[in-house]
């Protein structure tokens, strides 16, 4: 018998699952099956994470999900190290173009620092707050504000 419910803690092998189904859908439909994650971290002695950067390219874009800084390592330049080596990879990766989301309580300031440009602006999301979808092209030479 089928179900059909709303999951509030699904597990994250079903999200990889749909994922999967997304990604091999969009790699029939235009024929691009480059896609990788893309990862780094800046980590203490101990292993735990103090930044840490997760996106993703394909097809000529790479595509930044999250990127993080502790309250103990903000304003030390981590931030600046993580973007500019997930530039530099998908420029190895024959990336042409990034894009990222970010609130306005959180960092547009900061990208646009590093040639992100708005493409579209959310007003509202959250409440009393906008969202802004930000695009950099990925020049050959390294931007180094």
């Amino acid at each position: 018998m089928e179900t059909l419910q709303i999951e509030t803690d699904p597990a994250m092998a079903d999200i990889q699952f749909l994922i999967d189904r997304l990604y091999a859908y969009n790699v029939e439909h235009t024929g691009r099956a480059d896609g990788q994650w893309l990862a780094a971290f800046s980590r203490d002695e101990t292993g735990r994470i103090l930044a840490g950067l997760h996106g993703w390219t394909w097809a000529g874009w790479m595509k930044i999900n999250y990127l993080w800084v502790s309250p103990e390592e903000r304003r030390r330049g981590r931030g600046r190290q993580l973007l500019l080596m997930a530039e530099s990879e998908a420029r190895n990766r024959s990336c042409s173009y990034a894009m990222l989301n970010t609130y306005s309580f959180q960092a547009p300031d900061f990208y646009r620092k590093f040639g992100y440009r708005v493409a579209a602006i959310i007003a509202g999301l959250p409440e009393g707050h906008r969202q802004y979808t930000l695009v950099k092209p990925l020049a050959l030479e390294a931007s180094t504000p």
